[in-house]
Order: C-alpha cells, then sequence, then structure tokens
C-alpha cells in the first residue's frame, strides 16, 4: 500500500499526482535515494528518467551505456573510414597498373590486375610496383598460346599422355571408407563420354544454420536423405500355411531412422490387392488372391517397400571435417536434396554431370566437368595443365548441351570427311559423303597428314620462299 507522505514528499517534488502514486506502490523516499536506475526503470519504465531528475540524481548506468554507444558508433566510423582509404590506395595502385600497361602497350586480364593491387597493397609493395607489373607482363606473355599453334593436338596429347598411366581400379572415396568411387581411367572416360549415369554417383552435402555443428541435427538430415526401406526397419516373415506376410518391427532401428509407427503404417496402405490387420507388435498382410505367386509377389513388394527418404540415395553417412558435419551418400539425387531445409546450396556437390546441367545449367556443368576431370588427373599424382581440360570442357560445353567426345558427339560432327572416317567406321562415313557429294577443304590437322601435305599450322602456316640469286649477291 502506497504511504500518502511519501505520495505528499514527490509531489512537492515536482511529480504529477498519478506519477507519485505509482513510485510511492514500491518504494519510500529513503529507498529511492539509493536505488539504481536500472531497477526503477524495470518497475515504472520511461517515467524514471523524470523521476531521478526530480529527485536530483545523476544516471549514471545509462551515462555509461550512452557513452559506450558513442564508442561503438566511433569503432564503426573509423572502421569505414579506413575501409574507404584502403580502397582509395587500392584504386590509386590499380590505376598505377593500368597507366603501366597503356605505356608498354600490354595486356593482363582485369582479374590479374585486381590481384596484383591487392597483394601490392596487403604486402606494402608500392616501391617494386613497376618490376611486380613488368614481370607479370613477362609471365603472362610467356603463358600465351603462339599463334597458328595446334592447340588441340596439344591439348589431346597433354590429356592422353597420363591416361595412360592411369590405374583401372574402383577405390574407396578419400576419408569414406564405406563408399566405393571410380577414379582412376574408367572415371575420365565417363567423363568425356558424358555418360549420362556416372558408375558409381556420389555426393557432397555440406549443411548450414545449426545443422552443421549439431550432429544430432545432420543425423535428421541424413535420415531425411537416405532411402529407408521396410526391411531395414522391420523383421519380415512369410507365412505359407495361412498365406500371410507378417511385419514385426523393430523399434530400435525405427527411433535411429527417426521412424514412427504412423509412418510405417501410411507406406503398407500403399500395397495394391492386399488386406491388412493391424495388431499391437506386429502387421499381418494378406493378399486377395490366395495363391504362392500373389504370396510371393506381396512378400518381396513388403520387402522393398520406400518408407521414407530421397530416391536413388542408398546410404548416407555423417563425417566431421574441421568444426562442421559433412554428409556423404552413395548414388544422387542432387535437385532433390537441394530442396531440403538445412542443405547449404552454395556448397554441395554431386559427381553426377548431367544432373548439375539439368538443375544449375551449362556453365556449372562446364565447371564439373573442369573439376571432376582435373581432380581425377591430380589424385593419380599426373600434373596436367588445367587449361587443357578447360579447352575440352568448353568444346563439350559450347553449344549449350553437353556433347561427349566420340563418334557420337565432337569427333562425329567434324567437317571434314577424311577426319571423320580416321576416327571410326571409315567406310560408313567415305559412302555416305560419297553419296552426298561432299567436299574436304584440307583445314585441319588429321587430314592433311592422311594426305600428305605440309599442315596449314605451327611453321606451316607461313609460306616463304628464297630467291638463292638474290641472296648470293647480298652475300658479295
Amino acid at each position: 500500500m502506497a504511504s500518502k507522505a511519501t505520495i505528499n514528499a514527490l509531489i512537492k517534488k515536482g511529480l504529477s499526482k498519478k506519477l507519485a502514486e505509482k513510485v510511492a506502490e514500491y518504494y519510500t523516499l529513503t529507498q529511492l535515494k539509493k536505488v539504481s536506475y536500472e531497477e526503477l526503470e524495470e518497475k515504472i519504465g520511461k517515467d524514471a528518467k523524470k523521476v531521478f531528475e526530480k529527485l536530483g540524481r545523476k544516471i549514471e548506468g545509462k551515462e555509461k551505456k550512452e557513452e559506450g554507444k558513442k564508442e561503438k558508433r566511433k569503432g564503426k566510423r573509423r572502421k569505414k573510414e579506413e575501409k574507404e582509404e584502403r580502397k582509395i590506395k587500392e584504386r590509386t595502385v590499380k590505376d598505377e597498373i593500368l597507366k603501366i600497361l597503356k605505356e608498354r602497350k600490354e595486356y593482363l586480364p582485369p582479374i590479374v590486375v585486381d590481384e596484383l593491387a591487392e597483394k601490392i597493397e596487403s604486402k606494402k609493395l608500392h616501391n617494386k610496383l613497376r618490376i611486380i607489373v613488368e614481370k607479370a607482363i613477362e609471365e603472362y606473355n610467356k603463358h600465351l598460346m603462339e599463334p597458328f599453334e595446334a592447340c588441340g593436338m596439344v591439348a589431346a596429347q597433354s590429356i592422353g599422355e597420363p591416361g595412360t598411366q592411369m590405374t583401372m581400379r574402383t577405390f574407396h572415396y578419400a576419408g569414406v571408407a564405406e563408399i566405393n568411387v571410380t577414379l582412376g581411367l574408367p572415371r575420365l572416360i565417363e567423363i568425356v563420354d558424358a555418360r549420362k549415369d556416372p558408375s558409381t554417383p556420389m555426393m557432397t552435402v555440406y549443411l548450414e544454420g545449426v545443422y552443421r555443428v549439431n550432429k544430432e541435427k545432420a543425423k535428421e538430415i541424413a535420415n531425411k536423405i537416405e532411402v529407408t526401406r521396410l526391411i531395414n526397419i522391420a523383421e519380415i516373415e512369410t507365412d505359407i500355411s495361412n498365406m500371410k506376410v507378417i511385419v514385426k518391427p523393430n523399434l530400435k532401428a525405427m527411433e535411429r531412422k527417426d521412424i514412427d509407427m504412423n509412418d510405417l503404417i501410411k507406406a503398407v496402405k500403399k500395397l495394391s490387392k492386399v488386406e491388412i490387420k493391424e495388431g499391437k507388435e506386429k502387421i499381418e498382410i494378406l493378399p486377395k488372391d490366395e495363391n504362392y505367386r500373389e504370396l510371393r509377389r506381396v512378400s518381396e513388394e513388403v520387402k522393398n517397400l520406400k518408407i521414407k527418404g530421397i530416391d536413388g540415395i542408398k546410404r548416407a553417412i555423417i563425417r566431421k571435417e574441421g568444426n562442421e558435419y559433412v554428409i556423404y551418400t552413395e548414388g544422387s539425387n542432387f535437385e532433390k536434396v537441394l530442396e531440403l531445409e538445412g542443405v547449404d546450396k552454395t556448397r554441395t556437390i554431386t559427381n553426377d554431370i548431367h544432373a548439375i546441367y539439368n538443375v544449375l545449367g551449362i556453365e556449372a556443368a562446364r565447371n564439373a566437368i573442369i573439376n571432376e576431370a582435373y581432380e581425377t588427373l591430380q589424385e593419380q599424382g599426373l600434373n596436367v595443365d588445367i587449361r587443357h581440360i578447360m579447352l575440352v570442357a568448353d568444346l563439350m560445353t559450347s553449344d549449350g548441351t553437353i556433347r561427349p567426345i566420340g563418334r557420337q558427339g565432337i569427333s562425329g560432327e567434324k567437317a571434314s570427311v577424311i577426319a571423320r572416317a580416321a576416327f571410326e567406321i571409315t567406310v560408313d562415313h567415305l559412302l555416305r559423303a560419297a553419296r552426298k557429294g561432299e567436299k574436304d577443304e584440307l583445314k585441319g590437322v588429321a587430314e592433311n597428314v592422311i594426305v600428305g601435305q605440309p599442315i596449314k599450322l605451327g611453321t606451316g602456316s607461313v609460306e616463304l620462299a628464297i630467291d638463292v640469286k638474290k641472296l648470293g649477291k647480298v652475300k658479295k
């Protein structure tokens, strides 16, 4: 009960009657002199400031908070200014690089210029800027293809020769012994043949948010991904004498897979031409036509009945990598996995190039071909310049679809009749070309080698004649 004396004293201090009554409900005048601002604010809200002012008290906590906020704001402003300064410096470094390039009438790709500017700025090498740029120009020019270089031939040789040293076996996936994955030459052939279905499809599913750091949450996603069939979570018996299939659920396995009885019954009800009897510990399934063939069909169908999971994914294994959990899958269904909540769509990958093409488009498929081929060669300890692989990937994806390198794809589409005939099924190509009256311009390498004339590439691209008489006069 509020004291009248306290109310009157507060009114005299300059508070309104209503506010005085509100304050007097909680505190006496003596208590008000000791109470902290935060406590009073909690009880009466924003009016606490007015009470402190009328009582002539300072808001210490509030002032500190305000000071802290001011400091934070200053710190942010300072960081922003520093960032801006860095940008201006980088811009000036970039301008200097561009100026040197203009002076020397040379070219460097924009990405190389940006990287140089960033490195020069971070390592404070402003005094050596010109030397660095000149060295970069020299290195860039050294790595350029010469005019009329047979880049396709060089790429074919550079990938083909190491291919002869590759293994033919299927290995366990690095870090995940439970998963078999095709590596070596069979995998490289799969990539360049643009096979629709890889022999060992697999996915690396990265997680985001709480799922990547919490093992239980990662397990939830793994259970959603992995296909669980009835035989994995129940004991299935076929009673021939009574013409029925008995399903005895394994509760521990069901709990591990995060499945309840309702999920199980819902799946069983999808079966056709059967009668279902639900018991406490078992489910009985009776075929409507009582014969052995029908009983066998129902038994097989029950065993393979899908309860949950994504089609195509046989197994999902969780591994801890650094500070996060990653799921490796045997089998692939890129589109459906990306739809799941908690899956990091920016990092999740599959070795099924056609799935990447269908979901993410041709540019992503091109990158997948480069990465898969490069990693396959690297895994075998073979160092092939990535630009050869990039050329192959560009050729495979240049028309917006994935084409194989073979008679069904690029080799079979060559303009030259002789080059096509040299590759495979010689007689068919020659007969078809003769029937159509095709012409061969003899512009490529293979056809010129076959007819025995110089190739119009490399040294053959220059037609140089020497007048020996004139040369003799110059010598005299």
